[in-house]
């Protein structure tokens, strides 16, 4: 049985790695990614040597079963293992597993090309690569990792085909050509806009950078040193079987105000988040949303503490200015970029000038709205469907995927961000290593299933061409 495995990110690399094999016959895996990011991804592939991983490093091993790998990768010390890495040393370390597996299985091919298009064939697929090839597989996952950045709203033309919008900031070192005394406008103020910061205040930019969002929070600082972990009281555990938000949301705040440390009661709720999301009924989901989600994100997906100390030096000085606000206007003028805004909670419309607008919003996995070549081919061919709320691809508990009809697609699997319709938390490392060592079992599962399949039929074809012989 082939297995073909869209995206050669985190994620994908991780299940190619895990289905590996020197001994296995009766699989055949192959992993397809863009050659600028193979092994890497864009979360470590389009990086810079400012950008510090959010996660300590003894929690980042791909292995499902060994987590410290990374940090046995680095022969880090006891102190070493809970600092915060560069994401290049990540992203080699990715790169050298995927090597190595490579290099011991005979299963395993890698295939640098994009792939734009997946039609189904009988009880298979046809994988189409971006020079006009294709290629027949039995099984076909989609890794494809977080969707490429949508176009801000409000937008003018002409700004958008200008330098002066920077619509992906690590595209071709876009940062780079911005003076270090200009004014700078950051449209996000979550890890995407730290990072953008972080790059700008290492090539020692002096003038004013203003982040904006909706509601103006910034990522809260991990501590220096880790915390003990914490056991969740019964009043937060009666919340997460009742799926009741409002009543979490109350619990965890009592909780935080009795605990040696905030933090420690959002992370003792990370092993229950994906069972207590897929059980929230639609309504309750859209509330989350729609409330609790930006202050959600802010004390769960965290930075390092150099990295706040950095935004925090910045704000003290002034350099640094984070607003409650929207854009709702941008266009270009003769030596600038002139931008209408609305702070929060006010019905007067500020006009300001900018030297750069950067876009800096995150995670994007909306395929309902996306440019992304093969997204938007599958949506359109009725492989896959949008999540109702926006957040992805709509999967069975298999991550089979579901098409328009809402019927399962046999052979054809998603992994990685764009399940977060199905299970949010399912954007860092843990939960990913975890989901691909799932699906990479069912798959083996599988093929084991399918080859004693075949040795059935051709055990009878054998008999009845012996019985026919008498």
């Amino acid at each position: 049985m082939r297995i073909t495995i869209i995206g050669a990110g985190f994620t994908g690399g991780t299940l190619a790695t895990l289905l590996a094999s020197d001994s296995d016959e009766t699989t055949e895996v192959c992993l397809v990614g863009v050659e600028e990011t193979f092994a890497r991804g864009v979360a470590y592939g389009e990086t810079r040597p400012e950008h510090v991983l959010n996660v300590r490093a003894r929690q980042l091993g791909a292995d499902p079963d060994n987590p410290e790998e990374f940090a046995e990768w680095l022969n880090l010390g006891r102190q070493g293992r809970e600092g915060f890495l560069p994401r290049l040393a990540y992203g080699e370390y990715l790169a050298d597993r995927l090597q190595k597996a490579k290099d011991r299985a005979n299963n395993l091919s890698l295939l640098r090309q994009e792939a734009i298009a997946i039609n189904r064939i009988g009880d298979g697929f046809r994988v189409h690569l971006d020079d006009g090839s294709y290629f027949a597989s039995d099984r076909v996952v989609l890794a494809l990792g977080a969707l490429p950045p949508q176009r801000l709203t409000g937008i003018g033309p002409r700004l958008a085909r200008n330098p002066r919008y920077i619509a992906w900031p690590w595209q071709d070192d876009a940062l780079d050509q911005i003076d270090p005394g200009a004014r700078v406008l950051v449209v996000g103020t979550g890890l995407t806009m730290a990072d953008v910061v972080a790059s700008l205040a290492n090539r020692n930019h002096r003038g004013e950078i203003v982040a904006i969002s909706r509601h103006g929070l910034l990522p809260q600082s991990h501590p220096a040193t880790p915390g003990a972990p914490i056991e969740l009281p019964p009043s937060v555990q009666q919340a997460l079987r009742k799926h009741d938000v409002r009543q979490l949301v109350a619990a965890i705040r009592s909780l935080s105000h009795v605990v040696p440390d905030w933090r420690g009661a959002v992370d003792a709720l990370r092993p229950h988040t994906q069972a207590f999301w897929r059980g929230l009924p639609t309504p309750e989901r859209a509330r989350f949303l729609r409330h609790v989600r930006s202050y959600w994100e802010v004390a769960r997906h965290r930075v390092a503490p150099e990295i706040a100390g950095l935004l925090d030096g910045l704000q003290a000085s002034g350099r640094l200015k984070v607003r409650a606000a929207r854009l709702l206007r941008a266009g270009l003028r003769a030596n600038s970029a002139e931008v209408l805004i609305r702070e929060r909670g006010k019905d007067q419309i500020q006009v300001e000038q900018y030297d750069y607008v950067v876009r800096a919003t995150g995670l994007d996995t909306d395929v309902l709205r996306t440019t992304h070549p093969l997204a938007s081919h599958l949506r359109e061919a009725g492989l896959i469907s949008a999540d109702e709320q926006g957040l992805g691809v709509n999967v069975a508990d298999d991550f089979e995927v579901l098409d328009h009809h809402g019927d399962r697609v046999p052979g054809l699997y998603c992994l990685g961000p764009l399940l977060r319709g199905h299970l949010w938390e399912i954007t860092a490392v843990p939960e990913l290593r975890t989901a691909a060592k799932a699906l990479a079992q069912g798959l083996q599962s599988e093929s084991l299933a399918a080859a004693n399949s075949r040795g059935q039929s051709r055990s009878l074809e054998r008999e009845l061409v012996l019985s026919r012989s008498f």
